[in-house]
């Protein structure tokens, strides 16, 4: 599997640091015989707006974990603008929403805000920080009293309290409903503009596509592919070869010629080909009622299953 490195000029931070964002080198962390991350480089640059993907286990939340100092790593250097991750984070240089952890239900959102301002040298104003998240009309909330994408929002303002040049998140979106979704990114894409740098890591295909720069992709603790979302998707190769088929015996569709990978919905079959055209021929002469058959280029969607799957693996959802 190749390998992609981008190196993108840094823009303008707005605490205009010359030093990397983040240097992750050789890091590798275990737990008993699991191995979660298993020798990770990853360099980003000022003002980077990079998108962490993977499947399930493939290791990125134990890889963010190292990154904001919460576990050690068992080899390898993890630095934050230089410094080792709990100096950055006291220093207020890194925030973080991460998957764990709820809001204190006896709290106010109001309340919640300003008990974290108080937590650091520095921190943006209290009305800054609620128009940012935009949840200036929850300040009077109480934590249990949130719904799924309230829970959220409030958490990135929690996240954004110190201003820090480094914003962590992993699976932000995660219980937000579309709409919800959507105010999110908004609020986010306002907050990144002036040069900040950002770290996400998502299951939303489209949102990595949407918002990031750039795109590191892992598989099994390992980085597998790294670049800008038009080089991951031409690291997929190929086309996209799209059918409906009835045929209850699909065993057979990842041993087709060309065949890279195989998504299955229902009746419906995506296949990311090498060799299309042999592999529509193929197809009609071993699934001869295959019908709708479309043939496209391979989207992010279709290069994350190349990528990521077992080499002749058939993916089913």
């Amino acid at each position: 599997m190749k390998l992609l490195t981008t190196t993108q000029p840094p823009t303008t931070s707005h605490r205009r640091s010359l030093q990397g964002a983040v240097h992750l080198s050789g890091v590798q962390k275990s737990f008993g015989q699991t191995c979660a991350v298993d020798g990770i480089d990853l360099d980003i640059s000022p003002g980077e707006i990079v998108a962490l993907l993977g499947p399930n286990g493939a290791g990125k939340s134990t890889a963010i974990d190292m990154l904001l100092g919460l576990t050690d790593p068992d080899a390898g250097d993890v630095r934050i603008f230089g410094e080792a991750p709990t100096v950055a984070a006291s220093r207020g240089r890194v925030g973080a929403m991460l998957q764990s952890g709820g809001l204190p239900s006896e709290l106010t959102v109001l309340e919640l805000v300003e008990l974290i301002r108080a937590l650091y040298p520095t921190s943006l104003p209290t009305d800054e920080v609620l128009e940012r998240a935009r949840i200036g009309d929850l300040t009077s909330r109480r934590g249990d009293k949130l719904s799924g994408g309230q829970t959220q929002r409030v958490r990135f303002a929690l996240a954004i309290v110190p201003d820090p040049d480094l914003l962590v998140l992993d699976e932000p979106t995660a219980a937000m409903d579309v709409e919800s979704r959507q105010v999110f990114w908004a609020s986010m894409r306002e907050w990144a503009s002036s040069g900040r740098t950002v770290l996400f890591a998502t299951h939303y295909l489209e949102e990595a596509d949407n918002f990031a720069d750039r795109i590191v992709l892992l598989r099994q603790g390992r980085v597998v592919a790294d670049g800008a979302t038009t080089e991951i998707r031409a690291l997929a190769g190929g086309r996209t070869l799209r059918c409906t088929l009835s045929h209850a015996d699909l065993d057979g569709l990842g041993s087709l010629p060309g065949v890279a990978s195989v998504s299955v919905h229902g009746h419906g079959v995506s296949m990311t080909c090498t060799d299309s055209d042999a592999t529509v021929r193929a197809l009609l002469e071993r699934y001869p009622e295959a019908h709708d058959i479309e043939i496209g280029g391979a989207g992010l969607n279709e290069a994350f299953l190349a990528l990521t799957a077992t080499p002749g693996e058939e993916i089913h959802s």
